[in-house]
């Protein structure tokens, strides 16, 4: 993390910057997310007769060529950066390399250098810094008084990010993680409207890189009805009052069903017999009308 401070600051000062940079257009510093693609840009203002470019990185120990291009060869990249580093554009007025994935160990300043003839090498260095942030949590809860809600927002980068809430009068705090990250949440009490929502918005961001916004919605506080109690409750108790007239009457039929069992298994009980002498009467009586008469 240190060294990585010094470079960056070298790299601003211009101490790393060799031979006639004013000729060379380049950004003194590029941005990039984690994980994400750089590309380093150099042009040439003037007319000159190049014979080749070369990139480098600017380390403590000295200077290590990633990649060449020239009229002759073409482009090359060095053993070891073919999946880290490639031409973007290839040419000997403008050139531009792309990064990919960037991590940590990418972070520090790089050379460009045009090996001219007569005048020889000019170069011009650009600085290459790291940003990191993750996806902002906005959260609406509730506070002590039922008229108000706390609205927190809580975002993690690297160096630490910017964390605005679209309210007035708001806190902020920040926690720094083992990896090197910052989590900064910023809270605010809102008063919460009657019979109304409000939107809350919340906006991140780390350095100069790209904003990230998230919303919610506070919410309303129910109107209060005529006799004091709002909606809500008066629902409640109209639903309350239909199920203890209801439960009534269901018991009532429960139980007329259950005695009219009980009353007719009482009676099959008493006379197991009648049914069965009634059935042998009927018998007796059919047999009889349909008998022929005796001659």
């Amino acid at each position: 993390m240190a060294l990585r401070a010094v470079l960056q600051l070298l790299c601003a000062l211009g101490v790393f910057h060799k031979g006639l940079t004013s000729v060379i257009e380049t950004q003194q510093t590029v941005m990039a997310a984690v994980g994400e693609e750089a590309q380093l840009n150099c042009q040439l203002m003037q007319s000159k007769d190049v014979q080749q470019v070369t990139w480098q990185k600017l380390l403590p120990e000295g200077e290590k060529n990633l990649a060449t291009y020239s009229k002759y060869f073409g482009q090359k990249v060095n053993a070891g950066f073919e999946e880290k580093v490639e031409f973007k554009c290839a040419g000997l007025q403008n050139s531009s390399i792309v990064i990919r994935k960037v991590t940590e160990q990418d972070e520090g300043c790089y050379l460009c250098l045009f090996n001219t003839y007569p005048e020889g090498a000019l170069t011009a260095t650009t600085c290459l810094l790291l940003y990191e942030l993750h996806e902002p949590i906005l959260h609406v809860g509730e506070s002590i008084s039922p008229e108000e809600a706390v609205v927190s927002c809580s975002a993690t980068g690297r160096p630490a990010p910017t964390v605005r809430l679209t309210v007035p009068h708001h806190n902020s705090s920040s926690v720094t993680n083992t990896n090197g990250t910052v989590t900064v949440t910023t809270t605010a009490v809102l008063p919460r409207l009657h019979g109304n929502s409000t939107q809350v918005g919340c906006a991140v961001r780390v350095l100069s890189g790209p904003q990230i916004e998230v919303f919610t919605m506070n919410p309303e506080i129910r109107q209060p009805s005529a006799d004091g109690f709002d909606e809500e409750s008066e629902t409640n108790n109209s639903d309350r009052s239909r199920t203890w007239i209801i439960l009534p009457v269901v018991l009532v039929a429960f139980v007329c069903v259950v005695a009219a069992v009980i009353i007719t298994a009482r009676r099959k009980q008493k006379n197991p017999n009648s049914l069965s002498h009634r059935d042998s009467e009927e018998n007796k009586k059919n047999n009889t009308s349909i008998q022929e008469p005796d001659e």
